[in-house]
């Protein structure tokens, strides 16, 4: 008995410990670039278009983005510095263990059961936002933030202000 309890808690953790949102960021940069320059922006509605995501999500992104970049003192204009761009990237990933488990067998009694077999899908996504020099037409800072993907619309709109909140953390580059 005292097996299925230690058993019973370690499963518990794991799932747990899998269940908790982690996102994994990082940028690249023109180090020629002075950054301090760029005080205006506008997304790059071409780009913008051919992203394959839903106009719902990509809306969800453009606002965490102008907010973000509102709050470092950014404006939204008409002829801006930089243009900002976003594309994304999905991967599944399929997990299967194979496992004894505990419990009743068929007459046996307490002890090692039937071999149990799970199969756990995830979908890894990545979104990057491209600061683009309007008047060199250079990209010249670029964000990336990846993560599991929730199928639960209710935390869809939380996990875009996290990630685009993680990535712009990143800007501008401190040398």
């Amino acid at each position: 008995m005292r097996a299925v309890v230690v058993f019973l808690g370690l499963m518990l953790s794991l799932s747990t410990l899998t269940s908790c949102s982690s996102i994994s960021v990082a940028s690249d940069y023109d180090r020629e670039i002075d950054f301090s320059q760029y005080k205006t922006f506008a997304f790059y509605k071409p780009g913008i278009d051919e992203v394959e995501i839903s106009d719902l999500d990509k809306r969800r992104i453009l606002r965490a983005i102008d907010r973000e970049l509102t709050n470092k003192g950014m404006l939204k204009s008409p002829d801006p510095d930089l243009l900002i761009n976003i594309f994304t990237e999905e991967h599944d990933y399929v997990n299967v263990w194979n496992d004894f488990g505990w419990g009743m067998g068929w007459g046996w009694g307490w002890g090692m059961g039937m071999p149990m077999h799970s199969v756990h899908r995830t979908t890894e996504g990545t979104l990057y936002i491209d600061l683009i020099d309007k008047k060199r037409n250079q990209l010249v800072w670029q964000g990336m933030g990846e993560g599991i993907l929730s199928q639960r619309m209710d935390k869809k709109e939380a996990f875009i202000n996290e990630i685009v909140t993680k990535i712009l953390n990143r800007y501008p580059p401190k040398k």
